[in-house]
């Protein structure tokens, strides 16, 4: 950590399941922050660790030189990074735009050309892994940022995560987010199907398991997530089925305007949408299991 990365202001809007960790681990840290989120809990809490709070995204901006964005949707980061009263219009001339949502890869673009018309940097650099490695400060970082910007903002990521990947210039990042998303997400979906298929034949789900994992067929979901999760009776959202079901609309949207196409996605977040459907939507993507089993009148895969 430099000593100038420590005298810069550092301000953080979206205090949610991922945010309020990451800004968490920037204080404790020792960065000077400012914080602003919709709720007053996670104000409070960034406060007690030494954080200043701030009335809105305006404050936030004109008391920072670096802000990081970590908000639902795309349409919320165009309002708090862009909109009338948002952050570009306050941010200073040299300032830093970091978004870590995970948003259409179209606005990302246009916030970075918006934010070098105010004279500042913009960043994309959404998270992989989920809230459990944030509270430990084990996030991964996909960045999107020209090499100097990349430098600038590297000790802050640092602070939050241990695995950060310059995947390019501006806009690698969230489109890097996609790509990955797509596998693992997907992957949630066929493996529901798998195990409720064999919960049908009677199979032991141990036995089950130990033959995938020996082959081809085996994947990170069903190896490593599952198995700490629906496996175990957990639907506690780490990541929900309805940021599942959001992020595949993203990469379908994004691969449609790219004129590639992606009915294998498409398919996938037909199968979220019925889970949705089924107000399953607050549990965690694992639970793609438990919702499949029901739908074909099965017990709910549970490991011994």
């Amino acid at each position: 950590m430099t000593e100038t990365t420590l005298m810069e202001r550092i301000g953080f809007i979206g205090l949610g399941n991922m945010g309020r960790p990451m800004a968490s681990n920037l204080c404790r840290k020792g960065f000077s922050l400012i914080v602003n989120d919709l709720r007053a809990a996670p104000v409070q809490a960034l406060e007690a660790l030494g954080a200043r709070s701030a009335a809105g995204s305006a404050v936030v901006a004109a008391g920072s030189d670096i802000v990081f964005t970590m908000l639902p949707n795309s349409a919320t980061v165009l309002e708090v990074v862009a909109g009338p009263d948002g952050i570009l219009a306050h941010l200073q001339v040299g300032g830093v735009v970091v978004d870590m949502s995970t948003v259409d890869p179209l606005v990302t673009d246009r916030l970075a050309l918006a934010a070098a018309a105010k004279g500042c940097a913009f960043v994309d650099a959404p998270v992989g892994r989920l809230v459990s490695h944030a509270v430990r400060g084990e996030s991964l970082f996909m960045v999107g940022a020209t090499d100097e910007t990349f430098a600038r903002v590297q000790p802050l990521l640092d602070a939050m995560g241990t695995t950060i990947h310059h995947c390019g210039g501006v806009g690698t990042g969230i489109r890097t987010k996609l790509v990955n998303n797509y596998l693992a997400i997907v992957s949630c979906a066929f493996n529901a199907e798998a195990v409720a298929l064999s919960q049908r034949f009677g199979l032991s789900l141990e036995k089950t398991l130990d033959v995938i994992h020996g082959t081809t067929a085996t994947n990170g979901q069903l190896k490593m997530a599952w198995p700490a999760k629906v496996l175990k009776g957990d639907t506690a959202p780490g990541f929900t089925i309805d940021l599942a079901h959001k992020d595949l609309t993203l990469i379908v949207e994004a691969a449609n305007a790219a004129n590639v196409p992606v009915p294998i996605a498409a398919a996938a977040r037909e199968s979220f949408s019925t889970a949705r459907g089924q107000g399953q939507g607050a549990k965690d993507f694992s639970a793609m299991a438990d919702v499949w089993c029901d739908l074909a009148q099965v017990t709910r895969p549970r490991l011994q």
